[in-house]
């Protein structure tokens, strides 16, 4: 990890001491090297360095933009599916579903409500974070780069300088135009 990562996980840190997560009574404890290792077999993929240590440095989600970072692999009692039950959970639809294929690599990491995920393409070496917003009348149209890294994601959040603050209404991501490309060779 970058020492740009380590302070920004530093104030990552900081900030999720000090904001209630929603609809959580405290910030989860971090998981163990046995979960994220448990949770990266479940998947299939390994996660990026920044997002396995947000969950085994900082906490089991519940920090973060809105909603805040889903639970990596176990539910919480407050009933918000895990990352990873999330992930395969639309891998199946997609595969019931061609019409709205979900890529391999891309693990739902946040609720935006509305159905609407933020997601890290772990796929691509600077963990690229995504929006999906299935409110779409195609799953073409349904896919948005959030952010061109976890760490800018991040940084974002930190900054109130994300799309979804209320400053910042009228900026909109960029359509992310790999979706068909991701979907139609993982089916080949």
């Amino acid at each position: 990890m970058t020492e740009n990562e380590q302070r920004l996980l530093t104030r990552v840190a900081a900030e999720a001491r000090n904001t209630l997560p929603w609809g959580w009574t405290s910030l989860p404890a971090p998981v163990d090297e046995a979960t994220v290792t448990r949770a990266e077999a479940a998947l299939g993929f390994s996660l990026p360095p920044l997002l396995a240590a947000l969950y085994s440095r900082i906490g089991d989600g519940g920090f973060g933009p809105e909603y805040g970072l889903l639970p990596l692999l176990d539910s919480p009692p407050a009933g918000e599916p895990a990352a990873v039950t999330q992930y395969l959970a639309n891998r199946e639809s997609g595969r019931k579903d061609p019409d709205w294929p979900w890529p391999e690599g891309v693990l739902p990491i946040s609720h935006w409500g509305c159905a609407m995920y933020a997601c890290v393409d772990c796929r691509t070496p600077q963990a690229t974070v995504l929006l999906y917003e299935p409110n779409a009348n195609e799953a073409d149209h349904a896919w948005y780069v959030d952010a061109p890294s976890l760490a800018d994601w991040l940084q974002g959040w930190l900054d109130g300088t994300g799309w979804y603050v209320d400053a910042n209404i009228g900026i909109e991501p960029e359509p992310w135009t790999d979706f068909r490309i991701r979907t139609t060779t993982q089916a080949s």
